[in-house]
């Protein structure tokens, strides 16, 4: 490790110091877990009303069975809340899978759908449209302000320093991510005096990145990729945090290495940042790209813009990719790339139909502009300490049933439980409880508010998993 790398080790290091001592309780606290809620108000009815029961019957009838729904029909929402068919009231503490960073029916939201769709929805790619370019300006401006893909925080914004590509979800964006490395990879090497094949992709144990072919082959759950057989070739993964595969996995063959600084769906698991380092420095010595996926800790969901923005620059990406709650649950993705990468995408080398539409990117650069506004950093950063001051005691409450850290940061959090089996029974107490929770990896249970969310509704979703923790 260099010395700018041990220096900027260090000052992040202090910053984690100074932050855990920050994270103390601001409000009065019980002395033990609440049991407010430990019988069930939320059970599922004998008898729905006859539209509930239509619903669900046409659902079973017409709909693929990939998901395992409960048996309730969600009918509309406001805020945090949202209300069953049969008038039941839930405190959504998932947000779509952190995708409603403003919450349901934001009024802001719909109108900018409302105005949009009234002038432009769809053009195609063919031509240029006024939402897309503002977009992409301000997602690349607001990274070299508030940090990440090399930008030092404070950075003055510049033109062609970064490039956009956007895309309609996640998975896509990941495609699109992995592509881009390996058109590179493949353009350098041509160029070589001794080429080399330079194709192989490393990516993480418990990892998740999407459902198509290519960004399943780089996800790191059996439980998702061995039902469909050999996907890509040339694929490797690594444990998290594990210094020692670094080198043996990433070499003279790899074109990129993709990764989630924190993973969701693995269980809440955050990169080290010495691990992320050592990284970065094997990737610069091999020329293999760099990928963050930062789908769902991203966007300030962790009180920064990217997950990633105030570590070291020397571990950062040479791409992000981001979806979830960029137009507050309209369908879009990005790919954000350091221009040095750009060059090798000419016209035809990648595209989509529906991506950058002006409906799309109109939502995303309102949705945006309010995440980024510092009132609201202000409140995810304070309210994301209030959320950990009363999750702190729980291992303490439950030591036989939780493991003693918290994981995640901001508003990604994850309770890790020794028993595999208790995290499904909690999602499912905590909704009989009206509070939607999720499940991350074999052992957590996941907590992705809104970021809008407030005091009172953190202390309602923590009571009820308290009671629900005290049944198990």
């Amino acid at each position: 490790m260099n010395l700018a790398s041990s220096s900027s080790l260090r000052r992040h290091q202090l910053l984690s110091q100074i932050l855990s001592r920050r994270f103390i309780s601001t409000g009065s606290v019980s002395s033990g877990p609440s049991t407010a809620y430990i019988s069930a108000t939320h059970v599922p009815l004998n008898s729905p009303n006859p539209s509930t029961q239509e619903l669900l019957d046409r659902s079973s009838s017409y709909l693929l069975g990939v998901y395992a729904r409960p048996d309730f029909v969600l009918d509309h929402g406001r805020g945090l809340w949202v209300w069953d068919t049969d008038g039941r009231k839930y405190l959504d503490f998932s947000a779509g899978i952190a995708v409603n960073a403003l919450g349901h029916a934001d009024e802001g939201v719909t109108e900018v759908l409302a105005t949009q769709s009234q002038r432009l929805v769809h053009a195609s790619n063919v031509f240029h449209n006024e939402w897309a370019g503002k977009l992409a300006e301000l997602l690349v401006t607001l990274t070299q302000t508030h940090g990440g893909l090399g930008f030092s925080p404070g950075s003055t914004p510049a033109k062609d320093s970064a490039k956009v590509f956007f895309s309609n979800s996640g998975a896509e964006a990941n495609e699109g991510a992995l592509k881009i490395a390996r058109k590179n990879a493949r353009d350098r090497s041509l160029s070589a005096s001794s080429p080399v094949t330079k194709e192989g992709i490393v990516h993480l144990e418990n990892s998740f990145h999407g459902r198509t072919i290519g960004a399943l082959s780089v996800t790191g759950n059996k439980k998702y990729t061995e039902p469909f057989g050999q996907l890509l070739q040339n694929v490797s993964s690594m444990k998290l945090n594990d210094f020692t595969a670094v080198r043996e996995r990433i070499n003279e063959g790899t074109a990129a290495v993709i990764l989630e600084p924190i993973q969701g769906e693995g269980g809440v698991n955050a990169a080290q940042v010495e691990w992320l380092i050592s990284i970065r420095e094997r990737c610069n010595e091999v020329g293999a790209t760099l990928i963050f996926d930062e789908i769902q800790c991203g966007l300030f969901r962790t009180g920064t813009l990217w997950a990633h923005s105030q570590l070291p620059v020397e571990c950062h990406p040479d791409i992000v990719t981001m979806a979830k709650p960029l137009a507050n649950g309209f369908p879009i993705g990005a790919v954000m790339l350091k221009d040095s990468l750009a060059t090798a995408m000419t016209p035809g080398s990648h595209g989509t139909t529906f991506g950058g539409s002006p409906l799309a990117c109109a939502v995303g650069h309102h949705v945006l502009s309010r995440l980024s506004d510092s009132n609201m950093v202000t409140h995810v950063n304070s309210i994301s300490e209030y959320l950990h001051s009363r999750l702190s005691h729980l291992p303490k409450w439950f030591p036989k049933v939780l493991t003693k850290d918290i994981r995640g940061r901001g508003l990604i959090r994850g309770l890790a439980f020794n028993d595999s089996n208790h995290p499904t029974q909690v999602v499912q107490l905590a909704r009989e409880r009206g509070v939607l929770v999720l499940t991350a990896g074999s052992d957590a249970v996941r907590l992705v508010p809104s970021l809008t969310v407030k005091k009172e509704e953190i202390d309602f979703a923590v009571d009820v998993l308290e009671s629900s923790l005290s049944l198990l």
